[in-house]
């Protein structure tokens, strides 16, 4: 029988196996060995824990399939709740507003006018086809930001409901995510627009962008899971979340280009999950480069890791929200 510590033991086992193996992979995969021994040890853990963690949900899927069909079984019985609060979250966005559903594509469009005339006149970042640049990244990070932010206290937020009736708690911030997911689709309309007005080219590599949005999807879901778990014990979170998002801003090359970045600490950008995000939906968008695959194992790997923890954290933590509400 697979249990929790038999599981643990063959996920560590795996990581530790696969950590020794990917040592005699070729440079062109994990990069150069001399350059930065911390970066490399970096890059083969971080395929080593991936390659750990996929494993083990194959273990899940084969051993323990029968808590995985009773969860989809109970989502397929509640999914027309889940398009309810989908559509309540974002009709409720733009109640009693003049321009209701517009300002979807308003606010991406008023936002990067205003900060390229900061950062193109002001500061002077000499970036080609800056509109296009600085929309890129925004669209990828205001996912984020939106959808977690929102999340966080999904579950605070249906204490009423959750204290008369049983739902699957994992619902309210799955459906702040998917509405947020909503929005987003506007601000890629928003991006067309820009496409056109600044005369940037169209590649046919744009047709994958739905590859980083999917990996930024599953992140942001994992991350919202979490924070929503946590917000419940820890309400204090929603304050420290907020100078946190502010920081990663910073910390990620939205409005400004990568090369500011002192070389010494360029290798240190790895960690930040969504420089990579963003890194992929611009190569694909603006510069018509096709990630290989130690981008798309990076990608991928944060995702699985946020989402692989969000979900444990708040399956094994849900049935004591009802003493925290």
């Amino acid at each position: 029988m697979l249990t929790k510590k038999r599981l643990a033991l063959a996920t560590i086992i795996t990581a530790v196996i696969c950590f020794a193996l990917l040592q005699f992979l070729p440079e062109s995969v994990v990069g150069s060995r001399g350059d930065n021994a911390l970066m490399f040890a970096f890059k083969v853990g971080f395929l080593s824990v991936s390659a750990a963690v996929t494993i083990a949900m194959i273990l899940i899927l084969v051993f323990r399939k029968e808590i995985i069909l009773g969860q989809l079984a109970s989502f397929s019985r509640y999914k027309y709740f889940l398009q309810l609060l989908v559509k309540r979250d974002f009709v409720t966005r733009y109640k009693k507003s003049f321009l209701g559903v517009l300002w979807s594509l308003l606010n991406p469009l008023l936002t990067m006018l205003v900060m390229t005339l900061v950062f193109s006149y002001l500061f002077r970042f000499q970036i080609e086809n800056f509109p296009v640049y600085l929309l890129s990244g925004q669209i990828v990070f205001g996912f984020f930001n939106e959808s977690t932010t929102q999340a966080m206290n999904s579950v605070i937020a249906a204490e009423n409901i959750i204290k008369k009736v049983y739902i699957p708690k994992y619902i309210f911030p799955l459906s702040r995510v998917l509405s947020s997911l909503v929005n987003l689709f506007f601000s890629l309309l928003a991006f067309l627009i820009v496409f056109v007005i600044t005369g940037a080219p169209f590649r046919w590599t744009m047709l994958l962008l739905p590859i980083p949005i999917l990996y930024t999807f599953a992140f942001s879901l994992g991350i919202a899971i979490l924070l929503s778990s946590m917000s419940v014990f820890f309400r204090d979170l929603n304050y420290l979340y907020g100078v946190f998002l502010t920081l990663l801003m910073y910390l990620t090359p939205l409005f400004y280009p990568i090369e500011i970045i002192p070389e010494k600490l360029l290798p240190f950008m790895g960690f930040n999950p969504m420089y990579h995000f963003v890194d992929y939906f611009r190569s694909l968008a603006l510069w018509g480069i096709v990630p290989g695959l130690w981008a798309n194992v990076v990608c991928l790997g944060f995702s699985l890791a946020a989402l692989c923890c969000g979900l444990y954290v708040f399956m094994s933590q849900q049935d004591r929200f009802i003493l925290y509400l």
